[in-house]
């Protein structure tokens, strides 16, 4: 490889590259060592700025297929990926949040995107003996390159992996909008036509997942004020009603209990909306079925296998809590199916408080659900809203001495649809978080205001069962399949527990002491 003809760059040519023929992994490990540590290690970073001293390489490929990383609760191991550290060996230490672009994907993409809270898509590359293919992942699922030999196309290779060496933050999928100011991140937003800076105080919460809305939670505080404010990021359908406006509309209609709007906004990166579709700048899915088909049962066996890793890997504060909500549908997922891009969206609201599942009492716990009854109540009464997610992470609770949050309010109106508007509603099938959903909903019917209230009790009934008190979780296996069966045998298992009230009061009899005791 070389710039100009009489400077080049690699004058010993393909000197000491490790040849691949096979798809053993025995002979990838050489290469990724080969990779991580030879000519594409420091030594490929000083060669380039020394070359072109206006060169700012600050990361490296570094190889570590038997070192985990730091950051999941599993121990998961890297083959060979970029890193943001330039002097970085393989006795370094690394942390899924230093990662920029993963090879040998596995369930790395998802380590990384969960890792990093400002990412919005990942970049990464395979190689299957000397088969080589570019992957792009984000919120829409992934797509990947026509395979070449890099024995056969060295140039291509090397053409590959310096676009990774070179690659600026943006087109390695990072948000353009969580900026760096005098040492402290923070979140720009565009409100009432002029730039504010939100600070980032803590991450609330961020999806573990590729595909999806992968909503993540920040608490902030306006720079130069003390009050806080809760950043919610997701990526929705763009057909659907944006949650924002509807956060408005309650709050302009006077709706208690329901968490106060104060901004919301697509996201625009260089003019136009951040799409997973502009994210992709026109790139095609391959007509090649067998790609497609290995991305789709990848994608959807990592999802089973991770919603049970969370529930048996948890520790007893979080050990019952189900898996995020998710539009549910009566029909399983092709892998013929049309792509469905997803619009970046971002809300801002001025209540903070935590799950009512962590409230330090019974009392505080049971006022907590009443408040949010009330704000529901007051929801679909003033607004004309249906929720259509009641569950136990959109039901909050704030015991902080200050008022400037309400005690008691509902959060997430992704699902809401108005009550009296007929026709599409932009849902997609059956909608809800499956353990909590309405029976009727289960089998189809029309989501209602009786449905919502329905869903209370399985929350209330979720957390007796599985809560011995605040902090206090345990794993019941009777109902842990609740968060996979099909719909309509979800529904069946349901009326199972009510119908018969001696089986009820039997399954109460299960009921932790601290929900049952004086």
């Amino acid at each position: 490889m070389q710039s100009r003809k009489e400077d080049p760059l690699y004058p010993e040519g393909r000197e000491g590259w490790p040849w691949l023929a096979g798809k053993m992994h025995a002979e990838e490990v050489p290469f990724w060592t080969w990779l991580g540590g030879g000519p594409w290690g420091t030594p490929c970073a000083v060669r380039l700025r020394n070359h072109d001293p206006t060169q700012n390489i600050g990361r490296r490929p570094l190889a570590q297929p038997s070192s985990p990383v730091g950051g999941s609760t599993a121990k998961r191991k890297l083959d060979i990926a970029f890193v943001d550290d330039p002097n970085a060996t393989e006795n370094t230490r690394c942390h899924w949040s230093q990662i920029l672009v993963p090879g040998e994907l596995k369930n790395d993409r998802i380590e990384v995107l969960s890792a990093q809270d400002s990412r919005r898509f990942v970049p990464g590359f395979t190689l299957c003996g000397p088969f080589l293919r570019v992957w792009h992942f984000d919120r829409s699922g992934g797509i990947a390159s026509e395979k070449f030999d890099i024995n056969k196309d060295g140039c291509r290779f090397i053409t590959v992996m310096l676009g990774f060496l070179r690659m600026d933050q943006k087109q390695l999928g990072f948000d353009p909008t969580i900026v760096t100011v005098d040492g402290t991140r923070c979140i720009e937003i565009e409100r009432n036509g002029e730039k504010e800076l939100l600070v980032i105080d803590e991450v609330i919460g961020r999806a573990h997942c590729i595909a999806g809305r992968a909503t993540t939670c920040w608490k902030v505080h306006r720079k130069g004020s003390s009050t806080q404010l809760v950043v919610k990021d997701s990526w929705q359908y763009p057909e659907r009603d944006e949650e924002g406006k509807f956060l408005s509309e309650a709050m302009e209609k006077g709706v208690i209990n329901v968490a106060r709007y104060y901004h919301h906004q697509t996201i625009r990166i260089d003019g136009r909306d951040d799409t997973t579709e502009t994210a992709r700048k026109g790139l095609g899915v391959k007509a090649d079925e067998e790609a497609s088909k290995s991305v789709v049962i990848r994608g959807k066996s990592r999802k089973k296998k991770q919603a049970t890793g969370e529930k048996r890997s948890s520790d007893s504060l979080q050990a019952p809590l189900p898996p995020s909500k998710r539009t549910r549908s009566s029909s399983p997922t092709k892998a013929t199916a049309t792509i469905q891009y997803r619009v970046h969206r971002r809300v801002v609201v001025q209540d903070y408080g935590k799950c009512i599942y962590k409230a330090t009492s019974r009392a505080l716990l049971l006022s907590a659900l009443d408040g949010c009854i009330r704000g529901y109540q007051s929801l679909h009464e003033r607004a004309g809203m249906i929720q259509s997610d009641i569950s136990l992470g959109n039901l909050m609770v704030n015991e902080e001495d200050d008022d400037s949050s309400q005690k008691a309010f509902l959060i997430d109106l992704d699902l809401a649809v108005k009550e009296q508007r007929e026709g599409f509603s932009g849902a997609r099938g059956k909608t809800g978080t499956r353990a909590f959903m309405a029976i009727g909903v289960l089998y189809g019917e029309k989501h209602s205001f009786m449905h919502d209230l329905e869903s209370f009790f399985w929350v209330l009934f979720w957390i007796c069962i599985h809560y011995e008190g605040p902090g206090k979780g345990r794993v019941v296996k009777r109902f842990e399949k609740w968060n996979y069966m099909d719909t309509e045998d979800l529904a069946a298992a349901k009326k199972g527990v009510i119908d018969h009230e001696k089986d009820f009061l039997r399954t109460i009899e299960d009921i932790s002491p601290h929900t049952t005791s004086p």
